[in-house]
């Protein structure tokens, strides 16, 4: 008989137990409606918990006077009574939980008021506000300590920046700039000299800035410590978009469009032809070699190898 009893009291607290718990499930989403993976759920109080799975749904089971609270990274956080509810479909919201966070050198993120040194931030968006032909050039005005030189050689010339002023007389003082955690040339790409010559602007020329996400700039020597003496004048960090889960087809377009005059339209010398030391080209080799330089003879009529060969009049063309 005791026996008996011993069990029926076993099989009612077993029975309570199983009744005080309950299975909740559901779907976690953003607000455009696109099914958010990894969102961590919570029973508050306990260490009871799960994620969402590539669907954005979760199963767990908990008690029946939980609450559990709905997490994920850039999003504000929800807590929900469960109640008698067994179907619970949450809608998470975007937050700033990372507007204090910045990217240092290597990639490395720290909270900006824990940094001993001087950190500038600047989203894409202010970037592509005005559109520029060289990303250097939409610095200009935006960071304080920087300065941002134009070369007077067109729209897509390079740019000169220098952060918090020269640091030697000599030599490059420009910022060491890292895209997506790679240090790339951002060295002239051809330069105007005593003989003419072009330039085709520099490494930042060929950085969209519609694709930027966001740009770092670490002012000093200790800020850039971590990438040794190339950057003993500062660093430009770059970080690109990446791609995102959406729902549909999106559809970007941007334009630009940018002109310039010349200032001055030179008299060009039609006296002398094509050629060096003042003799006119004797071979097509000396034609093709000498065909940038006016310093050969008078310009005459007379018959002269061109580059391809063939003699034609000594003529101002």
């Amino acid at each position: 008989m005791r026996s008996q009893l011993l069990c029926l009291l076993l099989m009612f607290t077993v029975s309570s137990v199983a009744l005080a718990q309950q299975a909740v499930r559901g779907t976690v989403t953003g607000e455009d409606g696109v099914p958010l993976i990894g969102v961590s759920i919570l029973e508050v109080g306990t260490s009871s918990g799960t994620v969402t799975d590539l669907d954005g749904t979760y199963s767990l089971t908990v008690a029946n006077d939980a609450a559990l609270e709905f997490s994920f990274t850039g999003y504000e956080s929800q807590t929900v009574r469960v109640g008698d509810q067994t179907q619970i479909d949450i809608v998470l919201s975007e937050g700033v939980a990372l507007d204090e966070i910045v990217v240092t050198a290597l990639g490395i993120e720290r909270k900006k008021k824990a940094l001993p040194y001087a950190v500038a931030e600047l989203d894409g968006s202010q970037l592509a506000e005005v559109k520029t032909v060289n990303l250097g050039s939409a610095l200009s005005g935006k960071v304080a300590g920087v300065n941002v030189s134009n070369t007077a050689t067109g729209p897509g010339g390079s740019t000169r920046i220098v952060i918090r002023g020269n640091s030697n007389i000599s030599g490059n003082n420009q910022p060491l700039i890292v895209v997506d955690g790679v240090p790339i040339n951002n060295a002239n790409l051809g330069s105007a000299g005593m003989w003419g010559g072009q330039d085709w602007g520099d490494g930042l020329s060929s950085i969209n800035p519609d694709d930027i996400e966001k740009m770092t700039v670490l002012k000093g020597n200790t800020a850039a410590a971590l990438y040794g003496y190339r950057a003993d004048n500062g660093v430009i960090l770059i970080t690109t978009k990446s791609g995102a889960q959406r729902r549909g087809i999106g559809v970007e377009f941007t334009s630009n469009f940018q002109a310039e005059s010349l200032i001055n339209n030179y008299d060009f010398q039609q006296q002398y032809g094509h050629g060096l030391d003042g003799t006119a080209p004797t071979t097509q080799a000396e034609a093709l070699a000498q065909g940038l330089y006016a310093w050969g003879i008078r310009l005459d009529g007379s018959s002269v190898i061109q580059y391809d060969g063939v003699s034609r009049p000594y003529t101002y063309a």
